[in-house]
């Protein structure tokens, strides 16, 4: 199963690369995104405050990384889904898809970092606990999104019913790495997040292991 990931993963590359119209589209989404929030907020007359930083940022972050992801199926052709159901197994597919979109988002939320740290500057005390949380909230949101994907591909209206569901599956991720992140940026003692980053390293196993229990019978249908 692993040689048909590894395969699949390149495939999903190759045609990002194919089309690099859609690559290029996230990344000047998320370059726009804080510059409109640079322009909104005033910023030039001085810094933001930390918890306004922490939480724009990721909001920014959440929707670049709803508009990454919601292609994942719906961009696939029912004829190339019917031969990926032939030539490969369900859980082969969902695994390739998460680990590409979990670097494909963990590539935005770097470039959206390295961005907002030069328009609004960066008040992180603690890189390297920041850029652990930022790993795992990529993992949580790729996880999630990349299922909520495949069952609206099934839908006809499939970008309301994205919007719909993957929200409120979204909202523990997002309010968790918050969390996280401000006492990265503060400078507290990591072992007060302890129990934080293992909440949310549960929350993403779990929804990784359920996309991979019940894709294969969403896949069949």
């Amino acid at each position: 199963m692993w040689k048909e990931v590894v395969l699949l993963v390149k495939k999903e590359a190759l045609l990002e690369w194919r089309q690099k119209y859609a690559l290029n589209g996230i990344l000047l989404y998320v370059t726009s995104a804080v510059f409109i929030a640079y322009l909104s907020m005033g910023a030039g007359q001085g810094k933001l405050q930390v918890p306004i930083w922490n939480s724009l940022y990721w909001i920014i972050i959440l929707f670049s990384a709803v508009n990454a992801v919601a292609k994942s199926f719906v961009q696939e052709q029912q004829g190339r889904q019917f031969y990926y159901f032939m030539i490969a197994s369900p859980e082969a597919i969902i695994l390739s898809k998460t680990i590409y979109n979990t670097g494909l988002t963990l590539v935005l939320a770097l470039l959206g970092y390295i961005v907002f740290g030069i328009v609004f500057g960066n008040p992180v005390a603690d890189q390297p606990f920041f850029l652990l949380n930022l790993l795992l909230g990529a993992i949580g949101f790729s996880a999630a999104l990349t299922m909520v994907s495949a069952i609206a591909s099934k839908a006809g209206n499939n970008g309301t019913l994205m919007a719909i569901l993957s929200f409120p599956v979204m909202i523990p991720i997002l309010l968790m790495t918050i969390q996280v992140s401000k006492s990265a940026i503060d400078g507290l003692d990591r072992g007060i997040s302890a129990e934080k980053i293992l909440t949310l390293m549960a929350i993403n196993a779990i929804v990784t292991a359920t996309s991979y229990i019940l894709f294969p019978y969403l896949w069949r249908s």
